[in-house]
């Protein structure tokens, strides 16, 4: 998610779990023997044999994990796993992730005639998983509605010492927050303790390896599992990527010009369209921008009909430009935004700040990715609590993105006030023997820059890097019907595009 991590790829909506759903039983699987290498204390958990339930329109299950990988023999949690079965002659399952850190694969797997094509859907088992900590697997909560819009809506380019300390003390409350409700499990919802558990899943599902569509973060959930289990690596499709090599500040960086760059094609765009309300030229457009943010810090704009937040404040307006970016489709809603903003009123910027946010207009959330997103990143990677490295790197980033650097500088100051010290770090993977593993990268893609897709491709000692020259957030079911047909040429015959491939 911007400022924090990189966002969902898709939002989508799906079913939830019934009481229909069931745990999954401890039974023999071929699968678990078949992979060398198990270790015995967790063979419990993977000789689990799903018992797929009705719920809805999707079958539901629930698979057991423990907490902590490391004492298997411990508290344990259930993950909620949901499918929509082959419509056709099926030749296996295809687990999908969306995103987040925080993103409903559960959800993701119930719009599966959204999320691939429909020739994918006749071979395989569309498979999701809510992560541990995520939507329905023993969710994370740190703060209630109220809290999480102040949250939320909090300066997020502090500009003098008073607004840098109060800075530094909601990050550090929010973290103590989360220590407080969430309890040991805080400690392990790492994206390492989530391959692991994906691990788990494709033993539970009968599979020798791995078939998986990862978009965004996502695609951090499948490196790390490729690195871990490079043997069991199927078909993989990794879209919009989050190198694992980067560090925090990187990743800020990266962002940064990312959404500087679409924040561009945006105002190009506008102003081709004629009567555009940012003005006539590019320059001007951005200045326009930047200026809106400026004025939502020292004059917040008023807002109606959205439970306890009245004002829209420069978080909350800086969200709601940013939810525009991951979709070209959402620029004439901008636009409006904009011209109603102009005209004194800040509904319709704040609609899009809901929808970023996974917030409904009576103040009420449908997730917990706005909680859960910090308890992830921060255990995947360090971060600074010294304030001075955030001022220095707001003037830094400044001179390559002036409209989003200086926010998406403070982005990690969350991590370097978190209460559980980080158990990950940057790391280069090459997934050494894996097969052959599909990299897709969208050119002007904002929070996932088209580099990031190149670099992991190159790491990979089996990447093939298939490239979008467009704009938005992913590419893979995004209205591409040249990046459609590479993708599924991959998952359904195992084609790799040859080297140069651009939609």
């Amino acid at each position: 998610m911007l400022a924090a991590a990189v966002a969902l790829g898709i939002a989508v909506s799906g079913c939830s779990s019934s009481s229909s759903s069931s745990a999954t039983s401890v039974a023999p699987s071929a699968s678990a023997s078949a992979v060398a290498g198990t270790p015995a204390a967790l063979a419990k958990f993977y000789d689990q044999h799903i018992d797929w339930k009705n719920c809805g329109d999707v079958q539901c299950a629930k698979l057991t994990v423990p907490v902590d990988y490391s004492d298997p023999s411990g508290a344990t949690i259930q993950l909620a796993i949901d499918r929509v079965p082959a419509t056709g002659k099926r030749v296996g399952s295809l687990v999908v992730n969306p995103g987040g850190p925080g993103g409903s694969g559960y959800d993701y797997a119930a719009a599966a005639t959204q999320i691939v094509s429909s020739a994918v859907l006749s071979s395989y088992d569309i498979v999701g998983f809510d992560p541990r900590g995520v939507g329905r697997s023993a969710p994370i909560t740190c703060l209630d509605d109220s809290a999480l819009d102040a949250y939320i809506g909090a300066d997020p380019t502090p500009d003098t010492p008073a607004e840098e300390q109060a800075a530094v003390t909601t990050n550090r409350n929010f973290g103590l927050a989360c220590e407080k409700n969430a309890g040991p499990l805080l400690a392990h919802v790492s994206t390492v303790d989530v391959a692991k558990d994906m691990d788990i899943l494709r033993a539970a599902l009968g599979e020798t390896k791995l078939n998986y569509l990862g978009k965004s973060y996502g695609t951090f959930i499948g490196s790390t599992y490729a690195g871990m289990f490079p043997q069991r690596v199927g078909r993989f499709v990794l879209d919009g990527v989050v190198p694992p090599d980067i560090t925090t500040t990187q990743e800020n960086l990266g962002q940064a010009q990312g959404f500087e760059q679409a924040t561009q094609s945006y105002v190009r765009n506008c102003v081709a369209q004629g009567n555009c309300p940012l003005g006539s030229s590019l320059d001007a457009g951005m200045a326009r921008i930047r200026q809106f943010l400026k004025d939502s810090d020292t004059n917040p704009l008023p807002v109606t009909g959205q439970g306890d937040v009245t004002k829209l404040t420069e978080g909350w307006a800086s969200i709601g430009v940013a939810d525009a970016m991951y979709s070209k489709q959402s620029w004439p809603v901008l636009t409006q935004a904009f011209q109603q903003a102009f005209a004194g009123s800040g509904n319709a910027m704040m609609a899009l700040a809901d929808d970023y946010a996974s917030r409904n207009s009576n103040g009420t959330y449908s997730d917990n990715i706005m909680q859960v997103i910090n308890a992830v990143n921060c255990l995947d990677r360090s971060a600074s609590s010294n304030v001075q490295t955030y001022v220095q790197d707001a003037q830094q980033f400044a001179k390559t993105a002036p409209t989003w650097g200086p926010m998406l500088a403070w982005g990690s100051l969350s991590c370097g006030e978190w209460p559980i010290k980080a158990t990950g770090h940057p790391e280069k993977i090459t997934a050494a023997g894996s097969g052959p593993i599909l990299v897709v990268g969208t050119t002007r893609d904002p929070a996932t820059p088209y580099q990031w897709s190149v670099q992991l491709s190159k790491e990979l000692q089996n990447g093939h890097l298939l490239t979008y020259d467009g704009d938005g957030h992913t590419a893979y079911m995004e209205g591409s019907s040249c990046v459609d047909g590479v993708v599924d040429d991959y998952i359904l015959n195992g084609v790799v595009p040859p080297a140069g491939k651009t939609c």
